[in-house]
């Protein structure tokens, strides 16, 4: 939420654990939900994060669409961020493998694309 806020974005936080997302960004009137997830796992070279959530029970949900805009996924030890559209997600629901140093890597481009949120 900090870093959103320092790239010029107004934040929200749904009050309890209400919302699907952790918190809502605005800029210019449009809002857009987002769910965030971090990681310093590391297996292969590339860093794995997971984009599901556990229920109390342990059972496992995917994000839709209608839950939520953006994954914002966190790399713990590089201190980056990639701001990924859900519909992006839709092929691979359960993790997001991301590699900074690799603009092969299919999440690349989302490297910090917080540009995304203002559209």
């Amino acid at each position: 939420m900090a870093r959103a806020t320092g790239k010029g974005f107004t934040v929200s936080k749904p009050w309890g654990d209400s919302a699907r997302y952790d918190f809502a960004v605005e800029h210019n009137g449009r809002f857009h939900r987002v769910q965030v997830k971090s990681t310093s796992f590391k297996p292969y070279g590339a860093y794995m994060c997971n984009a599901t959530s556990r229920s109390p029970s342990g059972a496992t949900y995917t994000y839709k669409r209608t839950q939520i805009d953006f994954f914002a996924f966190y790399i713990i030890p590089e201190d980056l961020w990639y701001i990924v559209p859900v519909a992006a997600m839709q092929r691979t629901k359960f993790a997001a493998t991301l590699n900074p140093r690799q603009s092969c890597n299919r999440y690349f481009r989302y490297l910090e694309a917080w540009d995304l949120m203002r559209k």
